[in-house]
């Protein structure tokens, strides 16, 4: 975090050099570790210890953590992948949409969590390896599902009278071809930064107004306290939308590549 104040005392809040901290671990090198890249190492540490606990001696009366284990990954099947896609090919893709749910989740979630303060997503590489990973099973399974036909559809979609293909062909190329893992990517990576900045603000506020400012101006930080908090539970939520979001965009990608009309 930035500092709060200066020699002055005058207030300084968060800025986007937040979202490019200093080396920790093999500085200098292309294996360098800094804070962001740690957190994300330890987002997927516990994501595989709560499979690994949750999964390791399954019970037909299940535990607490296989019953909530089980739950997760009935709502990526149920909520994401079988109501896009169906029971067939939702099968065939669940184990992708299913990682992608619970890796975007568990960086999300980063970031209302004290001593962390910042979401794994919220740097643009894993958003953008993401969206890669979710345009190219996009573009693998039309190819697989109509390997003649799919890109000819989509840039040509059939029923469109041939002489508007001028207008409808460059529109569907960009919005099929390039708008798609680019929104992807921006979805997630904005609202990961913006709450971020939001929470440090709030925070960064509230102990200003405490232990920096002068008189009466010392109960604004009763308020910014109050948001402070009430947005970390917000943000939680929108942890948890944008980690559904973008599962469930990959599906609908996916399906629209599947249809019968390509």
């Amino acid at each position: 975090m930035l500092p709060l104040a200066t020699d002055d005392g005058s207030f300084h809040g968060p800025s986007i050099n937040e979202f490019f901290p200093e080396g920790i671990f093999f500085v200098g090198t292309p294996f360098e570790i800094n804070r962001i890249m740690l957190i994300r190492f330890i987002a997927m540490a516990a994501l595989m210890l709560l499979f690994w606990l949750g999964t390791r001696r399954m019970k037909i009366v299940p535990t607490r953590l296989q019953s909530l284990v089980e739950m997760g990954l009935d709502f990526a099947r149920v909520s994401i992948a079988e109501s896009i896609l169906g029971k067939k090919e939702g099968k065939r893709f669940l184990p992708l949409l299913t990682t992608i749910f619970f890796l975007v989740l568990f960086m999300n979630l980063t970031g209302p969590i004290p001593l962390l303060n910042i979401a794994g997503t919220s740097v643009i590489g894993v958003p953008l390896l993401l969206a890669v990973i979710s345009y190219c099973t996009f573009i693998y399974a039309g190819l697989k599902k109509n390997p003649g036909n799919f890109v000819r559809n989509s840039l040509f979609p059939p029923g469109v009278p041939k002489a508007l293909y001028i207008i409808v062909t460059p529109i569907e190329f960009i919005s099929t071809f390039l708008v798609r893992p680019v929104t992807l990517t921006l979805r997630l990576l904005m609202n990961m930064i913006v709450g971020h900045l939001l929470l440090v603000l709030f925070f960064t506020a509230t102990q200003f107004f405490f232990f920096t400012a002068d008189g009466a101006f010392k109960l604004f930080g009763a308020g910014t306290l109050v948001f402070g908090l009430a947005f970390t539970l917000f943000e939680v939520l929108i942890a948890v939308l944008q980690a559904y979001i973008f599962a469930l965009l990959t599906a609908v990608y996916i399906q629209l590549a599947v249809a019968e009309e390509h």
